[in-house]
């Protein structure tokens, strides 16, 4: 079997959990005899292609004088570009991008239409215009290219998906990492909103990482159930063992947070939890991995409550670094408002740190060895990374039970059960 897939990043150069995620799911899907041809809008060479065939959207000319691509393209109507949407940036960088905003209030069919097109492969002002045209490549690469299914990870490539299906009538599974609803909570964007229902809309199956997220794929969008169908993640087995060992240069513990510092993640209530166990014991210190929209307001909060000398901000981490800060730390915490899955914790636990999660995500539903706490309960989160600091037994328990239970936690696992969404998706045709 051959799969046509579209991504929107590729470790080594991610931002979250959706290119970790593409990677360990392709890795094992090549592992059963599957075939995958990985698109990602730009790629810089130093990726680990494993065997796959990499198609660099950026290299990939249009052919304009097609006429079956120029009548299907004819009723597509392109989305606008001058939404605010700009996820997975810092503050800073969200400001220089709409510093120029107004140069990309419009955009020209003869923009859209070039023979080939450089993306950024970012999420910036021009996010919605690399959107479409990446559609337009989708469309020439399923007329060029062998293959039995079409596979679109997140919305961001659900219309190149629907694209590749409309000119080659193959099958189309789309993969829900996350919605707008986890992004955004109830002030979502619709247009955001529109791409993500109409692409599950037109997929022969939807994959979900949680029934958390199934849930919400069928209530909230409308989406059959008969058609949704839950897969759970995996996590990477580490290739770092030796920086398990490295050791952290202060006499406190560490409690970290790591993730993206955004409304869907919890920071603030983790700035909380913070305050309160810091007022029972001073031998701790909090440090918070990552960038996003609230850092600037989670260091002001830190620096309002005094307690800046117990509080670090590290800025985004990845692959080495990473393995670094969960090689130093005691406790993890991930206070998510609404996480569709969640592999952070995991791979926490994969370096024998005892993890806090919050109960609203897909993860806590296939740990039992992690303490679960609803995410607006500061008291509670306190009162756990208190416990874990303080009362040996408990993080030995972890310590004894959790690396086992991460590590029957397999990408293998949910390759299999994709396998068969394709397998099924087929028999359809």
């Amino acid at each position: 079997m051959k799969v046509l897939m579209f991504g929107w990043e590729f470790p080594p150069h991610i931002t979250g959990g959706l290119g970790t995620a593409c990677y360990g799911l392709s890795k094992s899907l090549l592992k059963q005899g599957v075939d995958v041809i990985f698109v990602a809008p730009k790629l810089y060479g130093d990726e680990d292609q494993m065997s796959m065939d990499m198609v660099n959207a950026s290299d990939v000319t249009v052919n304009l004088k097609n006429i079956l691509l120029q009548k299907y393209w004819e009723k597509f109507t392109y989305m606008e570009i001058s939404s605010n949407l700009v996820p997975y940036t810092s503050p800073e960088e969200f400001s220089k991008l709409f510093e120029t905003t107004d140069a990309h209030d419009e955009i020209s069919e003869s923009a859209i239409f070039s023979s080939r097109y450089e993306f950024s492969g970012k999420y910036g002002a021009n996010l919605m215009e690399e959107v479409s045209r990446y559609a337009l490549v989708a469309s020439q690469l399923a007329m060029s290219k062998n293959f039995d299914v079409i596979h679109a990870h997140d919305w961001l490539t659900y219309s190149a998906g629907i694209a590749a299906k409309k000119i080659s009538g193959k099958p189309l599974v789309v993969h829900m990492h996350a919605t707008e609803f986890d992004r955004s909570g109830e002030n979502i964007n619709e247009l955001v909103f529109n791409i993500e229902k109409n692409g599950m809309m037109e997929a022969d199956y939807v994959i979900t990482v949680s029934n958390f997220t199934r849930n919400i794929v069928i209530t909230k969008y409308g989406i059959p159930e008969e058609k949704v169908i839950t897969v759970h993640n995996g996590v990477e087995p580490s290739e770092n063992a030796n920086l398990l060992m490295y050791q952290k240069h202060v006499k406190e513990k560490i409690v970290t947070f790591l993730g993206r510092v955004t409304y869907q993640k919890g920071p603030d209530y983790f700035i909380e939890a913070a305050r309160k166990v810091l007022k029972k014991d001073k031998n701790v210190r909090f440090v918070m991995a990552g960038s996003g929209d609230l850092l600037n307001k989670s260091i002001r909060r830190v620096a309002k409550l005094n307690i800046a000398d117990k509080f670090h901000f590290t800025g985004f981490l990845k692959g080495e670094d990473v393995d670094r800060m969960f090689a130093i730390s005691d406790v993890y915490v991930m206070p998510s408002v609404s996480e569709p899955f969640g592999i952070a914790p995991l791979e926490a636990m994969r370096s024998n740190v005892p993890v806090i999660i919050s109960k609203q995500s897909g993860v806590s539903e296939v740990l039992k060895h992690a303490i679960k706490v609803d995410f607006w309960d500061i008291d509670a989160t306190a009162d756990a990374i208190y416990a874990l600091l303080n009362y040996e037994a408990l993080p030995r328990m972890f310590y004894k039970h959790a690396r086992a239970e991460v590590d029957n936690i397999k990408w293998d696992k949910a390759a299999f059960s994709v396998l068969q969404v394709y397998n099924k998706s087929i028999e359809k045709y």
